[in-house]
């Protein structure tokens, strides 16, 4: 591992970023992909009008919009910054030059393929959580398995990425906190 995020830390240039910054907008095509060193990202999209967040990504964790990064297609969502953070950027040039050095590395796709398995992972947990469970069990959910969040991310983006609004997201925070008394 460290051999690899050193390669990437060659062929990557570090930025910081103010929070609110975009970093890729829905219908451009991405050229870049980040490491976040440190800071939070959020995916997001306009859903008729409605700006919706799906994702919040962290310190440790590579974020792009893939299918644009490798295909030149449109995004389907923007990056945007949620707090002041640094970034490790890397072209796409430079990406595939470190890929292609790299294919043969076994600890490397090991590594790959392991972060496209979470990615799926935490996309099936999402998608089967907006089935199955109420708001109010979705907010729980958060506040047990990633209380990072809350305490780090705005009332509205959460709101956002549960699927509600902000004052839903109020009615279900004092209802739960009601219950702990």
């Amino acid at each position: 591992m460290k051999k690899q995020l050193s390669r990437f830390e060659l062929l990557s240039e570090e930025v910081q970023v103010p929070a609110k910054t975009i970093l890729l907008r829905e219908g451009d095509t991405s050229k870049k992909a980040f490491f976040i060193k440190q800071g939070c990202l959020r995916l997001c999209f306009n859903n008729n009008g409605i700006d919706t967040t799906f994702q919040f990504a962290f310190e440790g964790q590579v974020i792009s919009s893939p299918e644009s990064f490798r295909k030149n297609v449109p995004s389907l969502f923007t990056i945007e910054s949620v707090e002041p953070s640094v970034l490790l950027v890397i072209s796409k040039a430079n990406y595939e030059k470190m890929m292609e050095e790299l294919s043969e590395d076994n600890d490397f796709l090991k590594m790959i393929n392991e972060a496209l398995f979470e990615r799926q992972l935490h996309y099936m947990r999402e998608f089967l959580s907006f089935i199955r469970d109420t708001p109010q069990q979705r907010y729980l959910n958060l506040v047990k398995e990633k209380p990072h969040i809350i305490q780090r991310i705005p009332q509205r983006y959460i709101a956002s990425y549960l699927g509600i609004t902000p004052v839903h997201l109020s009615r279900i925070r004092n209802q739960t906190q009601k219950g702990k008394k």
